[in-house]
């Protein structure tokens, strides 16, 4: 299995980062992709990539809630970074309106800045969608039939939105535990998407699935997220991650 989106940079993991990656292991996760928060985020999560050789994968990008007065300083460390060295795609990024629509005009500017610099780089998306789906496939639009590629991370949305995205062509929607959440609502809309559609992710260490909810979130978890999708498809666990692992070698090259 691959974890397409986990923060195991995080301080939450500070005391048994060792032991939690081990567990990963054993439960058959290959590789990670931390995806980056802002400027403050990234010497954690590249310490854990150096840690971790061959099997997490750093990704640099401002995430849409950080964005603030400061957003040029801190979209100018991107374009650094990007110079300095490889990324495995640029992340996350976004647009959210559920915490604070004060910068909602900078969060778009900072969107598209990032997915012109993804398009320069050659690199996939991961992009962060919460009370703003319009908002950001407005913006996709300006880049139609460009190249453009990446994932929705943690999709949550109708069978409308994800056709939308899958018809704008080079995305996957990035499915976590919510898809095991009872009321969620996401297993109806999944079986109507073709699992070819689909990456795995944990966002650890939130969004932890049942029957762990209201713990830390942790990459072995994935687990649980394929035996739901094993459910909804009515496949082998085998399958989902054969499916999903290729999905997620084909957007991230990794």
């Amino acid at each position: 299995m691959i974890d397409t989106h986990s923060h195991i940079y995080a301080e939450e993991f500070d005391a048994d980062r060792d032991e939690m990656v081990q567990r990963a292991r054993q439960a058959g996760v290959q590789q990670i992709i931390l995806p980056n928060v802002d400027s403050e985020s990234l010497p954690r999560m590249l310490r854990t990539e150096a840690e971790y050789p061959d099997f997490c994968f750093a990704a640099i990008g401002l995430h849409p809630t950080s964005v603030k007065n400061d957003w040029e300083t801190e979209f100018d460390i991107i374009k650094t970074e990007l110079l300095r060295r490889k990324y495995i795609a640029i992340g996350e990024i976004g647009i959210d309106l559920y915490w604070d629509k004060t910068f909602v005009h900078e969060q778009t500017e900072v969107f598209e800045k990032q997915l012109k610099l993804a398009l320069e780089y050659n690199l996939p998306v991961i992009i962060h969608v919460r009370d703003s789906f319009r908002e950001t496939m407005n913006s996709l639009q300006k880049f139609k039939n460009k190249g453009l590629r990446g994932v929705f991370h943690s999709f949550t949305g109708t069978l409308s939105d994800a056709n939308e995205i899958l018809d704008f062509g080079g995305f996957y929607l990035g499915i976590n535990g919510i898809a095991t959440f009872k009321n969620s609502g996401l297993d109806k809309v999944l079986k109507d998407i073709e699992l070819k559609n689909l990456v795995l992710e944990t966002d650890a260490p939130y969004l932890t699935p049942t029957p762990y909810r209201g713990k830390r979130n942790e990459p072995a978890y994935l687990e649980l997220i394929r035996r739901k999708l094993a459910n909804i498809y009515e496949i082998s666990e085998a399958e989902v991650s054969d499916t999903t692992n290729f999905n997620a070698k084909q957007l991230f090259k990794c």
